[in-house]
């Protein structure tokens, strides 16, 4: 008999929190370690293009330069440190970040998502309880469908930046580091070499690696920015003692207030390459998902801020004493001599490659969230972590941004123009921000409408001043980003447009219940063996697709499965309230409903075990639904009842109704209906596949009452004898006389669906079992 171990002692207690506390500071250290190369590559790499950009015409004296450096040090202080790493970062949405996280939590607290949801699981999920000083608040907001329309573009907007983003930083990065070798005196081999292509190779080779996964390339890329960081910090503090210690003292307000005063048309737009310091602010919290908040704020505050600031000291220092040097505001100028020199020419082609890895994991947050919420076409993701689930790698969207980002880069070739319109993109996200967060501190932290205000106004004065400076260069370079919005803004609104006509049209044609109980005795249907899945959209009655369907072949499964999923404004839901089961009709239809909740940064319909899910979870609704009456609520319009299947304090711990045999590893068949062992006589060729068999608890007959445990058997037995797919295929027609708008988003909309990814849940349906049944709404 094997001896227990004794009971933990207080010291052995004591122990054990230690070593737990060690490893989580253990973990941040490593976060920390894989942050530096992934969210604060841009950041780190803007001294390589902020002054490089500007006109060199204006820096014309000292003060200039002072004055510029002073506005580069405060907008780095406003912006980067004080608004994101110390207000927007607790803005969290259960540890993920970015414009639909911001989203999500204002239809959470002030219903204003104009997604299709259900209301039952609105509900279940979203909490009620809320002060009555807010009452009012929030009243205004739900009622406006104004304010419902103006908030998601507003999401959609900020996405749209942030994919802009992703396509211009790369293209910006190279270009900046490249000019700035070619602007020294090297060698006229080493120019012949860094040309357009070579740049386009270090692009390729970027996007290539992203299918490594944000952990791999985060320990890939952080030794080369570690050492870019501390190159560069180790040069301002040079060029500070060598060229002029007291710009330290430039820092002083009083030097924006005098360029202010001295304000005009060309100092205005050198504002367009100041904002450009703090590009890559804004993936510090679309980046959250990938990383934890502490580490984030730690690494920028101790590492990231300070280093940047010695810099730009540094570089300053030099140009106010070299302003008649030869390409005096480019940073490589201001590098010492001999063996730092080389040290730049290796690293700046590497630190700027890496640079734009912020934007890049960003742009896969950003379109993973408004993936989930039914605003992008379907593509392809993959979680490259177990442990994160916020790590995704999105393989269409990588190939389309490198192709977009060759072009840029082979089309402009000048880094100036590509600033301008990556500024553009960086205020323009940022504002975004600044207007959500806005009703974030109102409506969800609950703080005064003047603390709402007054962030309103002090962001969104600074970031609307450096935006009027970024529209004075749209014809520099600038227009590119408007093309890529429209490209981006058109296909999220279109799809978001046909995904809820597509809605709206099959609840307006779906059939009640009692339709199927009274018509189906009159029709003759037969019910044969085995389990169908319906798979809808709608979460009551029948969908018009099926009712299309029995009506021209009577024939349906012995147990019914109607099957919705339905995502949540939430980035996670947790598996105890994932499943709200129901039943539909009376008990010997066998038809039940089940409603499949997620989060935007789940990935529920991946998973292979799926079908078992739903099995063991009709099982679970079937055992409580006699003896938990109390817990079933009238759920939908059709007062079919609903059980969140899962939660403990609902099933009260019982949730073995059926209970799962090993898995069995047998050969693939077409046709799901043979799970039996059954030899593979045919050779080894054909691909194995797991089936989860059911079998009752061996206590059975002792907690069961014999109609439920009849039922079960049922269940079991259509398990066996097999399962069919029914899926929906709606084509939009756009009805004559439709106007143009009209027509031009369904137009996009059906060429994004034809060239997007099949259904995730059709993925790994055997076609055999597969029914697709094709109907037409006319809208």
């Amino acid at each position: 008999m094997m001896d227990l171990p004794p009971p933990l002692c207080p010291d052995d207690e004591i122990f054990r929190e230690k070593v737990q506390k060690k490893k989580t500071w253990k973990q941040e250290i490593l976060l920390s370690f894989q942050i530096v190369g992934v969210v604060y590559g841009q950041l780190s790499t803007a001294p390589l293009y902020v002054f490089g950009t500007m006109d060199a015409g204006a820096l014309a004296s000292e003060e200039v330069v002072y004055e510029l450096f002073s506005f580069i040090f405060w907008t780095l202080t406003i912006i980067s440190l004080l608004k994101y790493a110390s207000i927007v970062l607790k803005a969290d949405d259960k540890g993920e970040g970015g414009t639909f996280a911001l989203y999500s939590l204002l239809c959470r607290n002030a219903k204003v998502c104009l997604l299709p949801s259900d209301r039952s699981a609105n509900q279940i999920m979203n909490c009620e309880g809320r002060t009555p000083s807010k009452i009012r608040a929030r009243r205004v907001i739900e009622k406006s469908k104004i304010c419902h329309y103006l908030l998601l573009f507003l999401a959609l907007f900020g996405s749209c930046m942030a994919i802009g983003d992703a396509v211009l930083t790369p293209a910006l990065s190279d270009p900046s580091s490249r000019r700035a070798r070619e602007s020294d005196t090297v060698s006229n081999a080493l120019r012949r070499y860094v040309t357009v292509p070579a740049a386009c190779v270090i692009l390729v080779g970027l996007f290539m690696l992203q299918n490594c996964g944000t952990r791999k390339i985060g320990f890939m890329f952080a030794p080369i920015i570690s050492a870019w960081l501390l190159f560069i910090g180790v040069v301002g503090i040079y060029d500070i003692f060598h060229w002029d210690v007291k710009i330290i003292y430039k820092i002083s307000p009083v030097y924006v207030f005098k360029f202010i005063r001295n304000f005009n048309y060309h100092r205005w737009k050198l504002l367009g390459s100041i904002i450009l310091c703090v590009g890559g602010s804004e993936a510090m919290f679309a980046d959250l998902g990938h990383f934890s908040k502490k580490s984030i704020k730690i690494t920028f505050i101790c590492l990231i801020y300070p280093i940047l600031v010695l810099c730009y000291a540094g570089q300053a220092a030099y140009i106010s004493r070299n302003l008649g040097a030869r390409d005096f505001n480019h940073f490589s100028q201001s590098i010492p001599r001999h063996y730092c020199k080389h040290v730049f020419i290796i690293l700046s082609p590497l630190a700027s490659a890496v640079g734009s890895q912020a934007t890049i994991t960003a742009s896969f947050s950003i379109i993973k969230q408004c993936l989930a919420l039914n605003c992008f076409p379907r593509v392809k993701v993959i979680h490259t972590s177990k442990t994160i689930h916020g790590q995704i790698y999105i393989p269409d969207v990588n190939w389309l941004l490198m192709i977009l980002s060759l072009t840029v880069t082979i089309s402009f070739r000048d880094m100036v123009k590509i600033g301008y319109a990556a500024g553009l993109a960086i205020i323009c996200g940022m504002l975004v921000t600044t207007s959500l967060m806005s009703l974030i501190i109102s409506l969800c932290w609950e703080k005064n409408l003047s603390v709402s205000a007054c962030f309103l106004l002090c962001f969104g004065f600074v970031e609307a001043v450096y935006l009027s400076a970024c529209l004075l260069q749209i014809h520099k370079g600038a227009w590119y980003l408007l093309v890529l919005l429209t490209m981006t803004m058109t296909i999220m609104l279109s799809w978001h447009y046909g995904t809820v006509k597509k809605y709206e049209f099959d609840m307006q044609n779906k059939v009640s219940t009692e339709w199927l109980v009274d018509v189906s005795p009159g029709l003759g249907i037969a019910r044969v063996p085995g389990i169908g899945f319906i798979y809808t959209d709608i979460v009551a009655g029948i969908p018009a697709f099926f009712s299309h369907f029995i009506t021209n072949l009577p024939a349906f499964h012995q147990v019914l499965i109607m099957v919705s999923f339905k995502s949540m404004p939430v980035p996670y839901v947790s598996e105890g309230e994932r499943y709200l089961i129901g039943r539909i009709g009376p008990k010997d239809y066998k038809i039940y409903r089940c409603i499949v909740r997620y989060g935007y940064c789940d990935h529920i319909r991946d998973t292979g075990d799926f079908e078992e899910h739903i099995i063991r979870s009709i099982g679970e609704f079937i055992s409580i639904e006699e003896r938990d009456i109390e817990s079933v609520d009238a759920a939908t319009a059709t007062n079919e009842r609903m059980i969140v299947v899962g939660n403990s304090s609902t099933t009260h711990g019982h949730n073995n109704a059926l209970v799962p045999l090993d898995a069995y590893e047998g050969p693939a068949v077409n046709n799901e209906s043979q799970i039996s062992p059954v030899p593979d006589t045919e050779g080894t060729s054909k691909k194995k596949r797991k089936k989860v068999r059911f079998m009752l608890p061996v206590n059975s007959p002792k907690i069961m009452q014999p109609c439920v445990r009849k039922e079960l058997l049922d269940l079991i037995d259509a398990r066996e004898s097999g399962s069919a797919y029914f899926l929906g295929q709606s084509h939009l027609v756009v009805r004559d006389g439709s106007n143009f708008l009209k027509r031009f988003l369904i137009m996009v909309y059906r060429f994004s669906e034809k060239n997007c990814r099949e259904p995730p849940v059709a993925l790994k349906i055997p076609h055999a079992a597969l029914v697709e049944v094709g109907m037409v709404c006319t809208i």
